[in-house]
């Protein structure tokens, strides 16, 4: 009888386009398993009985089984009442599965609420612990977009949702041995491996960046027949719809089509706007290949960019350009060879047939380039070791991968409106702040500039933004100026680019009553490596590594404990375009991408930098690098004689760090490093703050400088705890 009723409902739920894949032979199934799920609807233990192999126990919540349709299609199962915080009923069960059973136990305990993961309990993992049985991994995808789901008003609901069951092969679960606390870390497990399955599920590695936004517009683009929510808007306060977006994309795409050829470079010289993000997709759109330049960085830079890129067309705007003052850059980049085109100039070419042609685009749900994979997305900036600008060359898989590996541990939807005012230059910015909510169905507003502290707390409490994302620098002006009320709707914050001090995360804390996380990474890792969440939050860790990302510890000289942390993933970038060999791929060695971070990573996986190999300093969230510092410095003091220069980095209480050049030249003074960084169209950063007068600066017996012992000394001399 009970095989007979599992047919009905498999052949029944097949009719109704729900899939199953079980990624191992059914005929090796352990005798003892504990199948762990996520839980997503009330449709998913019928579902599970429907589609699991054997004849399992199912572990079920008294409110879920009190649902009389749930006991009637599930009558001929083996099912028992659990209580998941129940003693009793987890040694019950464990017996059980002693004695040779398999049983299926949702995780979460509870239906999900917002369709990602929730609290996860300990009763899975002591389970499989105790009666030393492998997990089978489960996760349902689908069912939370139905009407049998909790998610009503958070995510669009419709009438049959396609719904896929993934059952992975089994994993040992055995707790380490030298925890000292092992019942509180068995979530922190079972959450892990739930949480790779949530990113394996969520992940197609062969979708470009418009077929995922393509995709994400066919969920959410609708509520109802008629009404089609508002989810960008600018400064302008002119808010678009997902069709709104797609239709600008598709008539600015096809413009720069006629002018550009397949993976041409084509540079963005533009602030963050509606117009900024539809240009992008527009070029992505037609497998154009948008550079995003840094307009931050001086005029001299911005060339260097374009030529280690080898662009020809730099798109900008007249608004952008008399705004930003940067007519002298403009004029720069034309004198060195740059096409340079204004968007306002777009509006005596495009026709009505233009538009009409891009509208049936979008009603045809057609896309020009549906593939994307390991093909080049967008080309960002870093600075290099010798201080020009290297390329970071992205793909479409390593952003979208990055994304939902956020999504893995943090989940945002229509419900949430993010507020982005980190460029789009940078990486945090494009990545988490841009696409990320847009690809994932969440409102956003962009804003041009992160340091209008005032305007910017101002219109997060208008638009009731519930997310944010920023550096420490920046959260630190909002926080000081902001009105208490002003973040009253901010459910959680992220900060990047550089580490987040403890009197901003107590400021935070004691006026607002917001917890700021902790997110980890570089540009060339698309951006993010670790997170903190609300889940597992730990105060001076950069969080764990996020799902899929494998990391080795290399040894470092004169460190005792930890080393310099080495990363591989699908969000590790293709590889770099150098300045002295432009438009040439340089792809990382194995893979492995170096931090240059030593790191220790403690029992359960938070990571805790220690302390930076690399030569850079963090100002502001921006990148300098200390070589190039110090090139600017020899350059400016040509001919004054043979001195000694230092430079390095230490701790600043608003920046983050700050630079200090340390010489025995004591002609050399602030005033004409300034004048010779004007001169050459070099960025303010490049200025060291403070200058120091040695009469000697340490070296290695080898003759090399020993930046080690000359910032130590830097620390002491300034008084820096």
């Amino acid at each position: 009888m009970r095989n007979l009723v599992k047919l009905c409902l498999r052949t029944f739920f097949t009719i109704m386009k729900v899939r199953c894949n079980i990624a191992f032979n059914e005929n090796k199934l352990p005798s003892k398993a504990v199948y762990v799920s996520n839980h997503v609807s009330y449709l998913d233990p019928i579902l599970l009985f429907a589609f699991l192999p054997g004849d399992p126990i199912f572990a079920l919540n008294g409110h879920l089984y009190r649902n009389k349709w749930i006991r009637f299609l599930m009558r001929t199962a083996d099912v028992i009442l659990f209580n998941p915080i129940e003693p009793g009923d987890i040694k019950n069960l464990i017996a059980k599965v002693d004695s040779g059973r398999r049983c299926v136990i949702f995780a979460e305990g509870r239906i999900t609420e917002n369709g990602g993961l929730m609290k996860i309990y300990e009763a899975p993992g002591l389970v499989a612990d105790k009666s030393k049985a492998p997990i089978i991994p489960i996760w349902i995808s689908g069912p939370q977009y139905g009407y049998f789901s909790k998610t009503k008003g958070k995510l669009p609901h419709r009438p049959l949702p396609k719904i896929r069951i993934t059952v992975k092969k089994p994993v040992k679960f055995k707790l380490k041995d030298e925890l000292r606390r092992q019942r509180d870390h068995i979530s922190n497990e079972v959450y892990m491996i739930m949480r790779e399955m949530s990113f394996e599920a969520s992940y197609n590695d062969n979708i470009s960046l418009f077929g995922q936004l393509m995709k994400t517009a066919k969920v959410h683009s609708k509520k109802g027949l008629l009404r089609r929510p508002r989810f960008v808007e600018d400064i302008n306060r002119e808010p678009n719809s997902y069709k709104d977006i797609i239709i600008k994309s598709f008539v600015l795409g096809r413009f720069f089509k006629k002018r550009t050829h397949i993976e041409e470079h084509v540079a963005l010289l533009l602030p963050n706007a509606i117009a900024t993000l539809c240009t992008f997709f527009g070029l992505s759109a037609y497998d154009r290949i948008p550079v995003m330049l840094n307009f931050s960085v001086g005029a001299k830079n911005m060339v260097s960019m374009c030529k280690t890129a080898t662009v020809k067309l730099v798109i900008t705007s007249h608004t952008f350009i008399r705004n930003a003052k940067m007519e002298s850059v403009v004029e720069e980049l034309k004198a060195a060879g740059l096409t340079i085109f204004y968007l306002e100039d777009l509006r005596k070419y495009i026709t009505f047939a233009d538009k009409l042609f891009a509208f049936l685009r979008y009603k045809v749900k057609r896309v020009p380039h549906k593939e994307g994979g390991n093909k080049k997305a967008v080309i960002l900036f870093t600075s290099g070791s010798e201080g020009s600008p290297k390329a970071v060359v992205l793909s479409h898989a390593n952003i979208l991968s990055n994304i939902k590996q956020m999504s893995s541990i943090e989940t945002i939807n229509i419900t949430d409106t993010v507020f982005n005012a980190l460029p789009m230059f940078h990486s945090f910015g494009l990545t988490v702040g841009t696409l990320f909510p847009l690809l994932e169905g969440a409102k956003l507003f962009l804003y041009p500039s992160p340091l209008h502290y005032r305007i910017i707390s101002e219109i997060v409490y208008e638009i009731g933004a519930s997310v944010m994302f920023g550096t420490d620098t920046f959260f630190r002006g909002y926080a000081k100026i902001a009105h208490p009320i002003d973040f009253h709707n901010i459910r959680f914050m992220f900060g990047g680019a550089e580490a987040i001090k403890p009197d901003t995360r107590n400021m935070w804390v004691e006026r607002f009553g917001i917890r700021v996380m902790e997110a980890y990474g570089s540009t060339e890792c698309s951006p993010v490596v670790t997170a903190n969440n609300r889940i597992f939050n730990r105060f001076g860790s950069i969080g764990k590594l996020l799902p899929k990302i494998q990391h080795k510890i290399v040894p470092v000289d004169g460190i005792e404990k930890g080393g310099e942390l080495w990363v591989k993933g699908p969000n590790i970038m293709m590889g770099y375009y150098m300045p002295d060999n432009p438009g040439i791929l340089v792809p990382l060695e194995d893979g492995w991408y170096k931090t240059g971070d030593v790191v220790d990573i403690d029992e359960i996986g938070f990571v805790y930098i220690k302390d930076r190999i690399k030569r850079f300093a963090k100002i502001g969230g921006e990148m300098v690098s200390l070589n190039a510092v110090h090139e600017m410095v020899v350059k400016a003091c040509e001919g004054s004689g043979d001195y000694s220069y230092g430079v390095v980095s230490v701790p600043h209480e608003s920046k983050g760090e700050q630079i200090v050049l340390v010489t025995n030249n004591k002609k050399v003074t602030q005033d004409c490093l300034h004048n010779y960084i004007r001169q050459n169209g070099m960025s303010e950063l490049y200025l060291p703050r403070v200058i120091l007068y040695h009469d000697s600066l340490p070296v290695f017996a080898t003759g090399k400088a020993d930046n080690v012992t000359l910032k130590k000394q830097v620390i002491e001399e300034l008084g820096i705890s």
